[in-house]
C-alpha cells in the first residue's frame, strides 16, 4: 500500500535497516577515526577492542539512543503492517487461529526485543552495568523468539501455500538468521563470562551487522503488497466465497493451461486475479 502515492510499507524495514547500519558504523568509525581506538573507561583492563556499548556510553550516547530508538520503533511497526495487511488480503492471508496466534506472539517478543535495546542505550555500561546487562539479554533473546515463531508462521504459511515461492524463501531466510545468530551469541556470551573480552567483542559487531540483514528480510515480506492496491487484486479471505461476501469470485475463474509461476505446477480452475497476482511479482 502507498499513502499519498509516496509511502510505502515495504521501506519500513529498508529505514530501520539503513538507520541501524549507519549507526553501528557511526559508533565503530568514531572509536577508531576519532578516538584513534583509544582504551574506553568502561572497557575491561586488558580489553582492546571496544563493545559497541562501550562507544554509546562516551559523547555518542544521544546518538546511541535516538538510533536504537528509530530502529526498533520502525522495525516493530513492520510486523504490524504485515498482520495488517495479511488480515486486509494485501498479502497471502493468515488461515487459521494458529498462524494469528504466531504473528501476535512474534510481535509481543518483538516489543520485549525493543524495549531491551531501548533501554540498555538508555542505562548505559558505564553507570548501570547490571541493567544494561540484563536489558542486553532482553534485547537479544526478545528478537530471538520472535523470529522463531515468524519462522514458525511462514512455515506454515509455505505449506498451505506452495505456489507463493517468496513465503518459502523468507522462512529459509528467517531460518538462517535464527541458526547463525544463536551459534554466534552462545559464543558472545560463553566468551564474555570466560572474561575473553576481546573476542566477545568482535562476536557481538558481528552479532549486530547481521541483524541488519534479518531486518531487511521483511522488505521482501512485505513488497508484495505493492500489487495488491486495488480490492480486484486482492486476496480472497477464508470464507469469504462461502458466506458470500465476494460474489464476483465465482466468475473470475480462468484455466491455466501454462507453467506456473516460478516454475510451479500449472494451475487449474485458478482465480483470475489470483493468477495475475501470480504473474506480475512472485
Amino acid at each position: 500500500m502507498a499513502v499519498f502515492g509516496i509511502f510505502s510499507y515495504w521501506l519500513l524495514p529498508v529505514f530501520s535497516a539503513l538507520v541501524w547500519l549507519g549507526m553501528l558504523l557511526g559508533l565503530l568509525l568514531y572509536w577508531i577515526v576519532d578516538l584513534q581506538s583509544q582504551h574506553l573507561p568502561s572497557m575491561g583492563f586488558n580489553a582492546s577492542i571496544a563493545y559497541i556499548s562501550d562507544i554509546g556510553a562516551t559523547s555518542l550516547k544521544p546518538l546511541f539512543i535516538a538510533g536504537s530508538c528509530v530502529v526498533v520503533v520502525t522495525l516493530d511497526i513492520s510486523f504490524f503492517a504485515e498482520r495488517w495487511l495479511r488480515h486486509r488480503g494485501r498479502l497471502v492471508p493468515n488461515q487459521s487461529t494458529g498462524e494469528k496466534a504466531l504473528v501476535w506472539l512474534s510481535i509481543v517478543f518483538a516489543i520485549a526485543g525493543a524495549a531491551g535495546l531501548i533501554l540498555l542505550s538508555i542505562f548505559d555500561v558505564l553507570h548501570h552495568q547490571r541493567l544494561h546487562d540484563g536489558f542486553l539479554l532482553l534485547f537479544i533473546a526478545g528478537y530471538l523468539l520472535s523470529a522463531v515463531f515468524t519462522c514458525w508462521e511462514y512455515q506454515r504459511l509455505g505449506i498451505k501455500n506452495r505456489d507463493f515461492r517468496i513465503l518459502r524463501s523468507s522462512f529459509w531466510i528467517k531460518l538462517t538468521f535464527i541458526l547463525v545468530e544463536l551459534v554466534l551469541a552462545i559464543i558472545f556470551a560463553s566468551t564474555s563470562f570466560t572474561h575473553n573480552r576481546n573476542v566477545a567483542a568482535v562476536f557481538e559487531w558481528i552479532i549486530a551487522f547481521i541483524f541488519t540483514f534479518y531486518i531487511l528480510s521483511f522488505f521482501i515480506d512485505l513488497r508484495p503488497a505493492v500489487h495488491t492496491r486495488s480490492h480486484s487484486m486482492r486476496f480472497e479471505k477464508p470464507g469469504e466465497v462461502e458466506m458470500g461476501l465476494r460474489p464476483d469470485a465465482h466468475h473470475h475463474a480462468v484455466r491455466v493451461t501454462g507453467p506456473g509461476t516460478n516454475g510451479t505446477p500449472p494451475l487449474s480452475l485458478q482465480s483470475g486475479s489470483v493468477a495475475d497476482r501470480n504473474a506480475g511479482h512472485f
